[in-house]
């Protein structure tokens, strides 16, 4: 089974009291950008249901800001490092893997690809000690009596323990996608879907920026964002795809913050952020250019726009191939595009018929869902604070060693039967062997 790791939530259960119907405690270990705006939406619906949520963040967070709400409580440890240099090293860990990660050869991409995840597996494991060291804050944590911890896998903090046995201590498992985007597939009991859970009706845009798609008429106009983690991009590339955009007869909203490209046309205006989920649910959205997140395509699935998706790193090729599988979307290299690439994967999108079609039968399948992906998470949660956990819904497997789950020990037992059969044949031929030549010999000499 292929792991989405930078797209799975974790629940792990902590042994304390939860009476069903009353309000829970929650505790959070949340990880920066996409991820934590869905934890976020969780987090807000768990307290419009009466519940206490606790984040355990570090004084080095880069969107988890104690500022912006009043209803969730903070737990702010301090940490080596200050917010720039956290997210200095985000950002040279996805330099490299987006720009220096050598593509012609397997060993070379992956062994390199490793040493990233090393490095950002320090960097948490760093703050994980700097958590267990704080005397004062650990013990303020137990005696608050959690029921439930809720974090993200993508940043675990589990050493010595293996992130596999930390993987298999959880309750639950709430994977942030579903059946409109999932091909189908067995899946364990405690693995709940529910992509798209930030998914929300598009809200009025902007004056200015409603004024500039209104102006498209007709043609309609173009979404492009490459996402919260890549704010910049080389200027030979910006030039490239400010070159295809000048040539449709759509407006472009393009999120971009680096220098303005000398090829960019009247048609396309840059800005440093722009309001992705109310644009993708605009009337005139024809077409979405997307790096491939996970948020970016639901919230496109959500609306029914088709994409042409530019993946650069982690899950963003997988996640585009399943577009691209299901007729939503057309795939381009970012590397190697050219404008004549991205200006045919645009016109293909906006006037090939079967691109809207599909992407709006996805749509379709979304909304049709008996409990919606919100409610389900927020069930589940629950769920395992009322009954202090799910542990009818683990499998054995989790409980097994490592030779034992690896059938090492049936494999060993029956290597030896077949050892013992083998040489009990051995000695059973050599005395018959022995008994008949000696006979043999015997009446030779006769």
């Amino acid at each position: 089974m292929s792991m989405k790791w930078i797209s799975v939530l974790l629940l792990l259960q902590l042994s304390c009291y939860f009476s069903s119907g009353s309000c829970g405690n929650v505790l959070v270990w949340p990880t920066e950008y996409s991820h934590w705006i869905n934890i976020k939406t969780i987090l807000d619906e768990l307290i419009q249901r009466g519940h206490e949520v606790t984040v355990l963040t570090s004084s080095a967070s880069i969107l988890v800001d104690p500022s912006k709400s009043s209803t969730i409580k903070y737990e702010i440890y301090p940490v080596y490092l200050q917010r720039k240099d956290f997210e200095d090293i985000f950002r040279k860990l996805i330099h490299i893997w987006i720009y220096n990660l050598p593509r012609d050869t397997f060993w070379g991409y992956f062994s390199q690809l490793q040493e990233i995840f090393w490095e950002y597996s320090d960097c948490i494991q760093k703050f994980c000690k700097d958590i267990v060291l704080n005397r004062k804050l650990m013990t303020k944590l137990q005696e608050s009596k959690f029921d439930v911890i809720l974090a993200d896998a993508i940043g675990p903090c589990g050493r010595p323990t293996t992130l596999f046995e930390l993987m298999g201590k959880a309750q639950i498992w709430l994977i942030r996608t579903y059946w409109d985007f999932e091909f189908p597939r067995p899946f364990l009991p405690n693995f709940e879907f529910v992509g798209g859970l930030h998914c929300k009706p598009a809200k009025p845009l902007p004056k200015e920026m409603e004024e500039f798609v209104q102006s498209s008429g007709e043609n309609g106009i173009v979404v492009f964002s490459l996402g919260s983690m890549v704010n910049n991009m080389p200027e030979e590339r910006a030039n490239v795809i400010a070159s295809a955009l000048a040539q449709i007869p759509q407006k472009v909203l393009w999120r971009f913050d680096g220098k303005k490209p000398d090829t960019l046309g009247p048609n396309t205006r840059l800005y440093k952020w722009i309001p992705q989920n109310d644009l993708l649910g605009h009337p005139k959205t024809k077409a979405f250019v997307t790096h491939g997140g996970a948020n970016g395509i639901y919230e496109a699935i959500h609306h029914g726009i088709p994409m042409v998706g530019i993946p650069l790193f982690a899950d963003q090729p997988d996640n585009i191939a399943h577009m691209k599988a299901k007729g939503a979307a057309v795939s381009l290299d970012f590397h190697t595009l050219s404008s004549t690439d991205l200006l045919n994967a645009l016109r293909m999108v906006i006037d090939d018929a079967s691109y809207k079609e599909n992407a709006m039968k996805l749509s379709r399948i979304h909304h049709d869902q008996p409990v919606k992906p919100l409610d389900r998470a927020v069930f589940w949660i629950e769920f395992v604070m009322r009954h202090k956990g799910a542990k009818h819904l683990r499998p054995a497997s989790h409980n097994l060693t490592w030779f034992q789950y690896h059938s090492l020990d049936v494999i060993g037992f029956l290597l030896a039967c077949v050892a013992t059969a083998i040489f009990v044949t051995t000695q059973c031929c050599l005395f018959c062997y022995r008994k008949f030549a000696k006979t043999g010999t015997k009446e030779k000499k006769e």
